[in-house]
């Protein structure tokens, strides 16, 4: 499983209303972000407008390509437009790099560390504390 991380910035002014359209996102759009492989979708919004989308998939470019093929993408994208700040770039958002990532690092402990745990809890299984 791929993991993918982005950063964009909604305007201060529609930052109530960017999360009221999060509340109930269209179901055609759920179907559709489901159909291209995107599976933990999680957006985060800091009191300064900064967003931060996360997201896993079998193939992170594929499922990004996948949804860009959809009509309710094109769609979600031109309403949505208006909420994010325009940086001139026209490229969208910044994807992240990782850098750390807890359970590849205790996967790779030999087996008799005392630090790698008997089992890797799934990420379904922490609480969210957004």
């Amino acid at each position: 499983m791929q993991r993918a991380c982005f950063l964009l910035r909604v305007r201060p002014e529609r930052m109530d209303e960017y999360r009221e359209r999060h509340a109930a996102v269209w179901p055609d759009m759920l179907r559709a972000l489901t159909r291209s492989g995107w599976t933990n979708y999680s957006l985060f919004l800091a009191p300064d407008g900064l967003l931060v989308g996360y997201f896993e998939s079998e193939d992170v470019d594929a499922a990004i390509a996948a949804m860009g093929e959809t009509d309710v993408n094109t769609r979600w994208q031109a309403d949505m437009a208006p909420f994010f700040v325009d940086d001139g770039s026209g490229t969208g958002p910044t994807f992240l790099p990782s850098v750390f990532h807890l359970e590849q690092q205790l996967d790779a402990l030999p087996t008799d560390d005392p630090a790698r745990p008997y089992t890797t809890p799934s990420a379904s299984g922490l609480e969210d504390n957004a």
